[in-house]
């Protein structure tokens, strides 16, 4: 698949996603995180993050991470809550009220774009951040070691 093609999302490895929104250039995926494919492609990354979870890489860790990304059409912000406890990742969107949020050790916040290069390990969250593309807000030693608890795919 040489061009980004939200509709047949769901059925690419993470790897395959990586690649492709590495070739992809930054307006199609502007494009696209504009689109009506937003909340499919969010709902589908979000929905991958337990299975890429490490567990073994987070002994004693206990958190809960809110992602908050913005640039939604409507000009509003996609939110995500994150829990990893005893060995095991969950996740829950923040505006299903059957799941009310808990108070995080970390809030990150970034665009769209942002977050499709973060997840396909294009760019680094560390730069991001020195760059204020990606904002967080609580435990920083947390923002900065997060990644190391996901198997990510490295392209």
């Amino acid at each position: 698949m040489t061009e980004f093609d939200a509709e047949r999302l769901s059925g690419l490895t993470p790897l395959e996603f990586a690649r492709l929104v590495k070739r992809a250039p930054h307006a199609k995926l502007s494009t696209v995180m504009q689109s009506e494919y937003r909340s499919r492609i969010l709902n589908t990354i979000f929905e991958e993050f337990p299975t890429m979870f490490r567990a073994d890489r987070a002994e004693g860790t206990s958190a809960v991470v809110h992602w908050h990304i913005t640039g939604r059409p409507d000009g509003g912000v996609d939110a995500y809550q994150i829990t990893i406890a005893e060995g095991t990742c969950t996740v829950t969107t923040l505006a299903d009220p059957a799941s009310p949020p808990v108070p995080p050790r970390l809030k990150v916040t970034m665009g769209g774009v942002e977050f499709l290069q973060l997840i396909a390990g294009i760019t680094n969250p560390a730069v991001m951040f020195m760059m204020g593309k990606i904002k967080a807000k609580g435990d920083i030693s947390l923002a900065a070691t997060i990644v190391n608890l996901f198997e990510m795919p490295r392209i």
